[in-house]
């Protein structure tokens, strides 16, 4: 976790990369908005052993234009807000909205799978 006035970047370069690598070993490819570009961000990529795709918007594209990969992030994020537990931070501990997210989602797997 970071404060509010941490640029993303950083973030990603000091924490979530190599926590992302700890945690997740068979993660190869990481998809990231222009926001993440830069030096700061490929080192700390390359440390992890992590490739690092920026998607970018096209140039010829005017108004709305659904980013690729983008969508997966914010379709993701929909969903778990459909659940009302979710719809608010309001737990005290980190561990318990992780718990309530991996419920959610295996209750979206489930209705899928049935």
């Amino acid at each position: 976790m970071t404060t509010a006035d941490a640029q993303d970047r950083d973030a990603a370069a000091g924490a979530v990369l190599p926590r992302a690598s700890e945690d997740f070993p068979t993660l190869n490819k990481v998809w990231a908005e222009a926001g993440y570009q830069g030096p700061v961000v490929a080192d700390a990529a390359k440390e992890a052993r992590l490739e690092v795709e920026i998607v970018r918007r096209s140039e010829k594209d005017r108004g709305f234009v659904v980013q690729k990969r983008r969508w997966v992030v914010e379709r993701t994020n929909a969903w778990l807000t459909r659940q009302r537990r979710l719809a608010r931070d309001d737990e005290r501990h980190e561990h318990s909205s992780e718990t309530f997210i991996h419920i959610a989602m295996t209750g979206l797997m489930l209705r899928r799978l049935a």
